[in-house]
């Protein structure tokens, strides 16, 4: 435990000396500047002084290292009370259902949820909300279907799940490899997203710094505090984004007088598209293609019920009635989060469009920010509070970045060092010890590996990252656990090759398609038409699960649909499952 004391200090040591060397170059900038002036007064024949330095946000930064030291606080109490494998991965099965559902939420709810709706209701009214919709739906499949069995089923990841009675090897190592793959392009996403957005909120912390404080940060939350600490995270964040959204959206009717008639009419109004922001039909970019709209929406609803790091917090709660608590809590928090994005999106029509301060260049367009697309919900926080609020929301934003990297980085490490080393290499031999030091190891490989890619993609366009990650979880994950929990006829043999064609069928359409081929190579036009493959791998997934697992004749097969009817005793009544430790 000394060695983890040490440590902490070690980093808050670090974060002071983080804080201090800002204000150094900002004095330092500032003493530049009023140099520059001075000459630049003395001599009227000076050349054009350069472009002034840009003003530090002191009230973001204050925030950021106030929630910073809060989660380390946090994570050296969760350190002292992680001691076993359990502890690690499922913080000792001993959070309530309200609290897995915050935390729900919080690893749901990502900075992309929170910049992206809220710009996508900016930029194109109604139907911004509609696309919320797709990820908001999935989350009643998880409710009925499959929370309660994965809390009586599983130990500490899905595979835990999908190689109940099948063989353990090929299905984990399946499993584990599909789980990889959307973890590692998650982060990429996330990491390459907080580095851009401390980047542009506080210009003096370069993008690469960006990167390498939130790698340092994740793993001293994982490493040492496991689960517990990861959980605390997401819920101190989820509270936080809650609490500043909805202090956005009442901002935003106390401007409007508590009227929607009068928001919508005040964003109609100023809004270039004017009537065309209400319609619910409105097509984002050129395409109205019914087919992408399904396959996106089958992605989105099927992608979120089989995302590992979602998955994975079934298992931290106490029994399957705290899961489906948990689902519900976590449904509700996330719904009234839309509803806010909702009406901040329409606010920022109406206090950030049109307003020189943030547009770009108002006689191009209204609506093109400084900054980027993804700024109408920051700047309508500086509209509505000023530099203060401004601070608050960019530290929100920052802490939600963190919560989500810290929940993807455990699902991660759980699936390398529970399904990998200690079931598919030591063959369930690793005592916990050796599993847990495993682990530790996994999340700083994880975490370095993040920082290195968010670095390395920096200038790379990562918007199929999104389709990446979701079609896979939805053609995969989501495919291969519901056929295992409710199809007796499912073998080894058709969990495997159904698995792997959902990993390398959404790879190699997503790369033939238009994201990839078109947008990143460069390549003309694409060979397959669409952005998102689900339509066509998810039917080809459960196909050819199906026909591997019918024409399965071995022995090792019959007893596989042999021993369903055990499993589904457990699953349903949640005998033999472990049991959760009050701390």
């Amino acid at each position: 435990m000394k060695i983890f004391k040490n440590t902490f200090f070690a980093l808050l040591a670090m974060i002071g000396v983080f804080a201090s060397g800002l204000a150094q170059a900002a004095d330092a900038a500032v003493s530049a500047v009023a140099t520059a002036s001075a000459v630049a007064s003395a001599s009227a024949v000076a050349p054009a002084a350069a472009p002034a330095e840009v003003p530090l946000n002191w009230h973001a930064i204050v925030m950021f290292v106030l929630f910073v030291a809060v989660t380390l606080v946090i994570t050296y109490w969760a350190a002292t009370r992680t001691k076993t494998a359990s502890d690690f991965y499922a913080a000792g099965r001993g959070i309530t259902g309200f609290q897995n559902g915050m935390a729900i939420a919080g690893d749901y709810m990502s900075a992309a949820s929170f910049l992206g709706i809220a710009a996508l209701v900016y930029f194109n009214g109604f139907y911004g909300l509609l696309f919320s919709v797709g990820w908001l739906v999935g989350w009643p499949i998880i409710l009925f279907l499959i929370a309660e069995r994965l809390r009586n089923l599983g130990k500490f990841t899905y595979a835990d799940v999908v190689s109940f009675r099948l063989k353990q090897g090929p299905v984990r190592t399946m499993a584990a490899i599909s789980s990889l793959i959307v973890v590692i392009w998650y982060l990429i996403g996330q990491a390459v997203g907080a580095g851009q957005l401390l980047h542009t909120l506080v210009p003096q912390i370069s993008y690469r710094e960006s990167i390498v404080v939130v790698g340092a940060l994740i793993i001293t939350y994982v490493t040492f505090g496991g689960m517990k600490a990861t959980t605390w995270v997401q819920i101190i964040k989820a509270g936080l984004l809650l609490g500043g959204a909805t202090m956005m959206a009442i901002g935003v009717m106390a401007h409007e007088n508590f009227s929607f008639a009068k928001l919508f009419n005040d964003a109609v109004a100023a809004h270039p598209k004017h009537l065309d922001i209400m319609k619910s039909v409105v097509p984002i970019g050129a395409k109205a293609n019914p087919i992408e709209s399904i396959s996106l929406g089958l992605t989105l609803m099927f992608g979120t019920a089989g995302l590992p790091h979602i998955l994975m917090r079934f298992f931290t709660v106490t029994d399957s009635k705290a899961a489906r608590k948990s689902v519900l809590y976590g449904t509700c928090f996330i719904g009234f989060f839309y509803i806010l994005t909702f009406i901040i999106g329409f606010g920022a029509i109406v206090l950030v469009a049109n307003n020189p301060e943030y547009v770009a260049d108002l006689t191009k367009s209204v609506l093109v920010l400084k900054g980027g697309g993804s700024m109408p919900a920051v700047y309508l926080s500086h509209a509505l509070g000023g530099d203060f609020f401004l601070g608050f929301i960019a530290a929100v934003a920052f802490a939600t970045i963190l919560a989500v990297v810290s929940g993807l980085t455990l699902a991660g490490a759980s699936a390398l060092s529970h399904d990998i080393y200690a079931n598919v290499i030591m063959k369930g031999t690793a005592t916990e010890k050796q599993e847990v030091w495993m682990s530790k190891m996994m999340v700083i490989g994880l975490g370095v590996l993040a920082v290195i890619l968010g670095i390395a993609f920096e200038k790379q366009n990562v918007a199929y990252i999104v389709a990446l990650t979701f079609s896979i979880a939805a053609c995969t994950n989501f495919p291969i656990l519901v056929l295992s929990l409710f199809w007796r006829g499912l073998t080894t043999r058709g969990a495997v090759l159904g698995g792997y064609t959902g990993v390398f069928g959404s790879i190699g359409l997503l790369i033939i398609g238009p994201t990839v081929w078109t947008k990143v190579l460069a390549m003309g036009p694409a060979i397959f038409p669409y952005d998102f493959p689900t339509f066509v791998v998810l039917p080809t997934v459960l196909i050819v699960a199906y026909i591997a697992s019918i024409t399965d004749n071995s022995e090792s097969a019959k007893k596989e649909r042999a021993a369903f009817d055990a499993q589904m005793i457990r699953a349903e009544t949640g005998l033999g499952a472990e049991v959760g430790a009050s701390h």
